[in-house]
């Protein structure tokens, strides 16, 4: 009985996790805003219209695969229990990630050293 609650409630997550993946992608590509993408501590990168496509092409495809999963589960029971779980976890490792990698790569890697905060002892 407590997997299957489980199962539910993850079920029952994919809904907000697709809701917020695809506004993302529609305030990029409609609305022009870039204040979210490839954001590292908050911020996003000088030059965050470069990275804007990327950005708002993960974000569409994983609330889309994210969509045709609830779609697919609640609408026409087309999906084993296994099959969405596998589906669904690994768009959002696989989503999670590539948000994470270019991030990384759009605010690129700072070789120096570590500044120490200037206050008096």
């Amino acid at each position: 009985m407590g997997i299957y609650i489980l199962n539910w409630f993850f079920l029952l997550a994919l809904f907000p996790v697709a809701f917020f993946w695809l506004r993302r992608a529609y305030r990029i590509l409609f609305k022009r805003d870039f204040s979210e993408v490839a954001l590292k501590r908050g911020e996003p990168p000088p030059n965050a219209e470069r990275y804007a496509p990327y950005e708002m092409t993960i974000n569409f495809v994983g609330g889309v695969v994210m969509v045709g999963v609830l779609v697919a589960v609640l609408g026409f029971q087309a999906l084993d229990r296994e099959d969405w779980m596998a589906i669904a976890g690994i768009t959002l490792w696989m989503k999670l990630l590539a948000s994470f990698a270019l991030s990384r790569h759009a605010h690129g890697i700072d070789f120096g050293k570590k500044k120490k905060p200037n206050h008096p002892s």
